[in-house]
Order: structure tokens, then sequence, then C-alpha cells
């Protein structure tokens, strides 16, 4: 019976595309590199801003320059540009109080800036941030941190996320997976939006065994 719906952030709660070209290429500006690639993007949206600096400055000849020239920037003003995906406040209302809630992301020091900017910290019991663990997503520790925190075993919860990143960390977590907008990932479950997921939701509390069903591309 489901008991936890953790979630991805960037590409699940939020659409932040915008937010994050501009925050990386202000980075990317200061030193006098080009703005991102379309492949670049793809990388920083669903790594650590560590793993996505050392990819996006890989011949620079001071990385710890730029580490700490990011470290000092101002993420705040980026944050008014990310946008709530439609219908998430209302899904995670309905999951009170059937279900436990959780967020495991690969944003560090930028995370509960973001939730309370747009007032969503009290809709998550538990949140786990790559700043909580030793090694972020798609290593398994912040999904075992969470099963751990709620007495809860993989099968008990499913995980939200629309990222290779995500993919491989539920699979290695052993959590079932909902693909948010991506029919390209290996997924027990896809959602194009979130005003179909209670019923997914009351499927999977009920026992339900649902028919794996890749969306058409």
């Amino acid at each position: 019976m489901l008991k936890l719906v953790a979630f991805d952030c960037d590409g699940v709660l939020f659409d932040s595309r915008q937010a994050n070209t501009a925050f990386y290429n202000a980075i990317l500006g200061h030193f006098g590199y080009s703005p991102l690639t379309p492949e670049d993007f793809d990388y920083v949206h669903s790594h650590t801003v560590g793993e996505s600096l050392e990819h996006i400055f890989p011949n620079h000849p001071d990385l710890e320059e730029v580490l700490k020239f990011a470290r000092s920037f101002d993420y705040r003003p980026f944050i008014p540009m990310m946008v709530e995906e439609p219908y998430l406040r209302e899904f995670l209302e309905f999951l009170r109080p059937a279900c436990h809630t959780a967020l495991a992301t690969n944003r560090t020091t930028t995370t509960w800036a973001v939730l309370r900017h747009h007032g969503l910290q009290e809709h998550f019991d538990l949140v786990v941030s790559a700043q909580d663990v030793t090694r972020p997503k798609p290593h398994p520790e912040a999904f075992r941190r969470i099963l751990a925190h709620f007495g809860l075993e993989p099968q008990q919860a499913i995980y939200i996320g629309d990222s290779r990143v995500d993919e491989e960390f539920a699979a290695r977590a052993g959590v079932p997976l909902v693909a948010y907008r991506n029919p390209e990932l290996d997924a027990a479950y896809y959602l194009d939006s979130f005003a179909e997921a209670p019923a997914l939701v009351m499927d999977l509390i009920s026992g339900k065994n649902l028919l794996r069903v890749r969306p058409k591309t």
C-alpha cells in the first residue's frame, strides 16, 4: 500500500529552465564563456551545482576560482523565474493525510529558499537536498534516508522525477518511478499533469495492480 510520495524539484515541482539558464549563463559570462548549449542545460538540469560547473568549465585553468565565484553568487534573483507546475499545490493538499511527502533534490543551498519563496515548505514532511548527503543522486543515499525516516519499505513509496538521473536514482533505491512529462524514461507509471495524479495515487493506495503503459511520443 502506498504511504509515501516523493518528488524531484527542478522539472517536477517547477519549470526552472529560464531560472537555471540565466543563472549558469551569468557565471559563464563572468568568465568570458559562451552561453549554455542545449546539451549543457540537460546536464545542469539534473546534477548538483558542483558537478554542473565542472561540466560546463571543462578546460578552465582554475576550477576552484569558478566554484568560489558561484558560491558567492546570489541565486535569489532567479527564484521568481521558476514557474510552479499546474495543479501541483492541489495534488500536495490531496495527499494529506493519507501519504507522507518528501523532496529529494540535487539542489543544495538554494532548496529551502526556493520552497519558502513559493510557499511550499509546509507541504513536505522531509526535504533531502544534495548538501544533506555524502553522495547525491543518482546514488540512492537520499532515498534510503527518506525511507528510514518514515520507517517504510521501498515498495510503499513512489518517486516522481523527470530525468535519467531520477530514473537511475529510483531504480537503485528500489522505488517505483513515476515519470513526469518524460515518456522516454523507464518508469512504472507516467504522468503528463498533476491533475491526473490523484487518480493514480488512489489506485495505488487501494492496491490495484496497474498496467505499465508508456505514453506515445
